[in-house]
């Protein structure tokens, strides 16, 4: 996305993030909001540095390892790029060797997160980040990438494990950025222009896995929804 579109994007927000901040502020002191979302109040503010904690993970659950930084480039996203879409890999091998990988400078690649067959979620790039892994700069700047581990053509790799993580990731981030849930914003590796990959190849069930980023979202939402006390703020916070 140009700087025009970017100008568009912020300027649609200001109101919505006026309204937001209000709404925290009188809500701050409740039970409706967890302590994960009210530090992340600042993916939701125009115009400001946004911290950057050693180690910190924008996915709760998630341990950070961190990637080589020959295989990323820092940025200030969603303010300087517009994310809107995550885009779907399969590492061709073990959760350990795709974290080797993404440590390594001369691979010149690396994804957002790694998903393993266990459900375990590795954060290897911030958000904020861009992350060389689509082999298309323009969809690299306005996507996250999320790496399952396994090969394309082991059906039996895909876990009910790592549907159901990889699901609640991808249903966090898509409300973090107000992202569509279909087939145009949850996209395969296979199908960013210009690539030679195949992944996740045709085991990959994306009518399951759609369902379920769809049901994460919702059970969020209602979670949040039913956390609010009486008298307090009906609207649930965006965040995390």
């Amino acid at each position: 996305m140009g700087a025009k579109g970017a100008s568009e994007d912020g300027d649609r927000r200001i109101g919505r993030r006026a309204l937001i901040v209000g709404g925290l502020a009188a809500a701050a002191g409740t039970a409706a909001l967890a302590r994960d979302e009210l530090a992340r109040l600042w993916w939701r503010l125009p115009g400001i540095d946004k911290p950057r904690t050693p180690g910190e993970v924008d996915f709760a659950g998630a341990r950070w390892v961190a990637a080589s930084d020959a295989n990323w480039r820092g940025a200030d996203r969603p303010d300087d790029f517009h994310i809107d879409m995550v885009v779907v890999h399969v590492t061709q091998g073990s959760l350990d060797s795709a974290v080797k990988a993404f440590q390594n400078p001369g691979h010149k690649a690396a994804a957002h997160y790694i998903v393993g067959k266990d459900g375990r979620v590795t954060q290897m790039i911030r958000e904020l980040d861009v992350a060389y892994h689509a082999g298309n700069r323009d969809y690299n700047e306005r996507s996250i990438g999320i790496e399952h581990e396994g090969f394309v053509d082991r059906p039996e790799d895909f876990t009910d494990e790592m549907y159901a993580a990889s699901a609640r990731l991808t249903a966090r981030i898509c409300a973090r950025y107000e992202i569509p849930v279909d087939r145009e914003h949850i996209i395969g590796h296979v199908e960013v222009p210009g690539t030679d990959h195949t992944d996740p190849g045709p085991h990959w069930d994306w009518d399951r896995y759609l369902n379920l980023v769809r049901r994460a979202g919702t059970a969020r939402a209602e979670d949040r929804r039913s956390a609010v006390p009486a008298g307090g703020s009906g609207s649930p916070t965006p965040g995390s």
